[in-house]
This record gives structure tokens, sequence and C-alpha cells, in this order.
């Protein structure tokens, strides 16, 4: 890491498992998102995932890593976790599951241990931008981790 200020739980937790990543910073803009995201590092939004914390009619947190460009049917991600109906947390419980700010949530590193799934469409890619931690800085790495070393079981929850 060349800055200490970019020093996230994220990038603590991925430097930790030895992971490689490369940190890539831009404007954050609120409810701008992985698109405006994408657009500010000039990347594809379909190669960007999105870190969403939802939870079960049991209200037990999930975490669903989803391409920028899709949103998940929440209908779809119940029928594939076992769950009787799922949905997406406020803002202040996603931020109490997660331990981060919404718009800077990452799936590594987070205060609770829940489940995590992602989009099986997205391990086909070569390399994803997902949140490091913090908003406005996404980290460049594998797909792979999030099976490998994350854990995140796969699901086909993506709308069009």
């Amino acid at each position: 890491m060349s800055k200490k200020s970019s020093e996230t739980l994220a990038t603590q937790w991925l430097k930790k498992h030895n992971v490689t990543f490369t940190e890539h910073v831009y404007d954050y803009e609120a409810k701008g998102g992985a698109n405006d995201a994408a657009h500010k590092l000039g990347v594809d939004p379909h190669i960007t995932v999105k870190t969403l914390i939802m939870e079960d009619e049991k209200k037990q947190p999930l975490m669903i890593l989803m391409h920028g460009d899709h949103e998940v049917s929440t209908k779809n991600l119940a029928r594939q976790t076992g769950a009787k109906s799922i949905h997406p947390c406020t803002p202040d419980t996603a931020q109490r599951h997660s331990g981060y700010l919404v718009g800077g949530t990452s799936p590594f590193g987070t205060r609770k241990n829940m489940p995590v799934w992602v989009q099986s469409s997205i391990l086909d890619l070569e390399t994803i931008y997902i949140n490091g931690g913090k908003r406005g800085m996404l980290l460049q790495l594998k797909p792979t981790v999030l099976t490998e070393t994350l854990g995140a079981k796969q699901v086909d929850v993506a709308l069009d």
C-alpha cells in the first residue's frame, strides 16, 4: 500500500488472506452507485460488483454480490437460498450488519459473519472491481477470491 489512509478493514482482511488486489480511487457521489463508479474509472459496469446487505424473514442478514448493471430478484434469491422471503435492509440496518457505510460496503472484513451469495456469472469474468471498504474506492481482483477465500456460494438471481 502506498498510502496509509487507504487502509480499511477490507484491505486488511485481503492482505491477511494473501489476496492480490489493486486500489482504484474515484470521486464518490451519493446515490451514484456502481454505474457511476464504473464510469468514473472508465470500466464496464458489468465488471463492477455491488455488495448488497439483505435480511431473510427471520431478520438474519446475508450478503448478495451482483453485477453493477443488474438488479437482484429477491424472490429467486429466497427460493435458491431456502428462505421464505428476502428483502433489502435499510441503510442503518445494513451498516449495523456490515460495519460499513452504505456506498462503501465491502464483502471483506465485515462486522458480522453472514452468508455470502454471488451471482454465478460474476465468476466467469477475468477481473472484477468491488468496494474496498470506503466510499470512493474500488478494488480490482480476481473473482475466484469470492468463492475460494470468502466462501461465497453461487446463485443465479440477476434481473436484466
